[in-house]
Formats: C-alpha cells, sequence, structure tokens
C-alpha cells in the first residue's frame, strides 16, 4: 500500500474559485502536498492522461472538459492515501455523494464532478508521474 496519491482540481471547480476551499479540505483530512502545479492542459495531454477511457463514449467530452480551463495537479502524502482520498472526494456523481466530501460541496454533475483522485496505488504513481518529475516532488 503507498502513502501517495494523485488529484486535480477540475476547471469547474477552479472556475468557481474553490481552489482554497479544496485545498483547506485536502490539508484538514491530514493529506501533505509534496508537489503542486497550477495550469492548463491541452486537448492532446487530456487525451493522452485518459487513454485508459479511450473506448468509453464520455472520453471525447471527459477530454474536451479537461482542458477547457485551468487545473490544479497535486500529488498527496498520507497512509492509506489512495482510499482515504477517494472517501474524502466523495462519489462520482454528487448527488449520491456523503455529506461533507469535497464532491458532495463543489460538484455540479457527474461530468462536473470538481476533483480527480487515483483509484489505484499504481494509476496514483502513473498519474503523478504523468505532472511532475523528481526535482518536483519534496
Amino acid at each position: 500500500m503507498s502513502n501517495r496519491t494523485f488529484t486535480m482540481i477540475k476547471p469547474d471547480a477552479v472556475k468557481a474559485g474553490n481552489i482554497g476551499n479544496i485545498l483547506q479540505m485536502i490539508n484538514a483530512a491530514g493529506f501533505r502536498i509534496v508537489a503542486m502545479k497550477y495550469l492548463h492542459i491541452s486537448k492532446q495531454a487530456a487525451e493522452k492522461f485518459y487513454e485508459v477511457h479511450a473506448e468509453r463514449p464520455f472520453y471525447g467530452e471527459l477530454t474536451s472538459f479537461m482542458s477547457s480551463g485551468p487545473i490544479v495537479a497535486a500529488i498527496l502524502e498520507k497512509d492509506n492515501a489512495v482510499a482515504d482520498f477517494r472517501k474524502l472526494i466523495g462519489a462520482t456523481n454528487p448527488a449520491q455523494a456523503e455529506e461533507g466530501t469535497i464532491r458532495k460541496k463543489y460538484a455540479a454533475s457527474i461530468g462536473e464532478n470538481a476533483v480527480h483522485g487515483s483509484d489505484s496505488d499504481e494509476n496514483a504513481q502513473i498519474e503523478g508521474n504523468f505532472f511532475f518529475n523528481g526535482l518536483e516532488r519534496f
């Protein structure tokens, strides 16, 4: 079990001005930010990042959305990081997310759900490596 996970604050949450609120929830939940950057990814970069979903019907919409505005990418550290962060962000559908989760508070819909969180230790490493080199991690 890894003690690191990867997250992105998505364009909808950035546009709504919720970066600070989401980062505060992450810190309050005991995560340490070991890498973070604010950037605007291209459609091509979004397609590469989400290529695991290339055959799914939502792929085009997802990659267009993720390249529609700036994001905040971060690597987080905590014991049991992946599972604990998935619990903190809540269900993909904010209507089904538990009270007090990031998506319950800040997501507008299934498609615009405020944050991404890695779903496994392996994907956390792959996703973190997509955005950060070794010199950008603390």
